[in-house]
């Protein structure tokens, strides 16, 4: 299983960004898939999950503003980011957890500025 992330940038303080995560191989089962992102000097934390196909939760400092999409042909999940904030600045990752497997794509740098 690959992870494809894509979709970060340079955005203003207030503004929208949509990352988008695609997987390519073959999956199957229950798996648990969604977003991670890591600021500098800190640690990696979590920022939203399908925590089953279509359930989800979020980390309480993006809760209201960022929110989970998912395209099931092929799995492809997406984060819609608004109302940014410069402490939203970090690398955004995608994995996907099934068992003991766990995949991570490659990270999207999400930038704001104040």
């Amino acid at each position: 299983v690959q992870l494809q992330a894509s979709g970060g940038g340079l955005v203003q303080a207030g503004g929208s960004l949509r990352l988008s995560c695609a997987t390519s191989g073959s999956i199957f089962g229950d798996y648990v898939m969604g977003w991670f992102r890591q600021a500098p000097g800190k640690q990696r934390e979590m920022v939203g999950i399908f925590t089953t196909l279509s359930s989800t939760t979020y980390a309480g400092s993006v809760k209201g503003r960022f929110t989970l999409i998912r395209d099931n042909a092929p799995d492809t999940i997406y984060l819609q980011m608004n109302s940014l904030k410069p402490e939203d600045t970090a690398v955004y990752y995608c994995r996907l957890q099934k068992g003991k497997d766990d995949y991570w794509g490659q990270g999207t740098l999400v930038t704001v500025s104040s």
